[in-house]
Formats: C-alpha cells, structure tokens, sequence
C-alpha cells in the first residue's frame, strides 16, 4: 500500500514507542531541499531555524518516552548530499533528541539490504523508494513484513555503527 500526505505522517506522529530508519543511499535529491542544498554547496551560513519543525517533532516524542533512532550507511568519500547532511541536517537532529549511528562501509561489507526503510514500535514496516539519482519514487506499507528479518538489519546496523559525535570527531 502506497503512503502519502497526512497518511504516510501519521506514521512518523503516532508511533507509541521507537521508530527506527535505515538510510541506505549516499544521495536523496528532494525537491523541497534543493534550495538548502543549493545554499550549503555555495558556502552559505546555515539558516537559523534550519528543520525546526522536525527538531520539534523528535523533542516531543523524547519528552513522551519515545525513541528515535537513525543507521546511516556511509562509504567514503563523501557525496556532497551527506556533506551536507553531517554538517548542515544531523547535528540539529542529534541536538533534539534523535540517536543518529554511522555504520562506515567503505572499507567493508555487512549483510544489510540496499532498501531504506522506517520500522515503528518493532511491527510496521515502511519502505522508502528511491531512482538511482535518490529521487523519491513512493513510500510503501509492507503488508505481513518479515519483522525478524527487519529486526536483524536494525540490530545488525546498530551493533556495527557508532554514534554520529563519535564517527564526526574521528574525522576532523
């Protein structure tokens, strides 16, 4: 089943206690980031404000004793998207409450799938589809997912990742 609008953010809203994502490309191109992204590239300031509204969803979820946990896959060297995104996109998230792991593939592989997904409350899979070029295809319900199989990915993925602060220091 396709997600969308108020349908596809009830999920991102309503979870009761963890949502978790895996984000598996090295380039999303959104459309409503394309000027940001625009302005990072040109060595612009970041905007005060930059994703307010979503720091303000994951300090409500924090304040209501829900868990929101990201697991990047990165592999070196860096595209200018997830430049933008360690330098302009997490910090802000991590600040608000959300546990953003890097898991570093470049010199290595694991046994997770090339497939984004979101897992709420260990039972509702949603797969986020993506073009080669990291433009958004649609957003789907897996119906009767293989929620071992997710669970798996997600330990996996957590057990070699380590914290967005961590990875970022040992960088500079």
């Amino acid at each position: 089943m396709l997600l969308d609008g108020d349908e596809w953010q009830s999920y991102l809203r309503d979870f009761k206690h963890s949502a978790f994502r895996l984000e598996a490309h090295q380039i999303y191109t959104m459309p409503f980031e394309a000027e940001t992204l625009a302005s990072f590239l040109s060595g612009d300031p970041l905007p005060e404000g930059f994703n307010a509204d979503w720091h303000d969803r994951i300090r409500d979820h924090r304040a209501k004793g829900r868990v929101m946990t990201r697991a990047k896959l990165v592999r070196l060297p860096l595209t200018d998207y997830s430049r933008y995104l360690f330098e302009w996109c997490i910090p802000g998230n991590v600040a608000a409450g959300e546990d953003y792991r890097i898991v570093d593939l470049t010199r290595r592989s694991l046994d997770l799938p090339e497939q984004d997904f979101w897992m709420f409350d260990e039972s509702v899979v949603v797969h986020m589809n993506y073009r080669p070029d990291g433009t958004q295809i649609n957003r789907t319900l897996i119906e009767n997912p293989d929620i071992p199989k997710y669970l798996r990915w997600r330990d996996l993925a957590l057990a070699e990742s380590v914290s967005f602060a961590e990875w970022n220091s040992a960088r500079s």
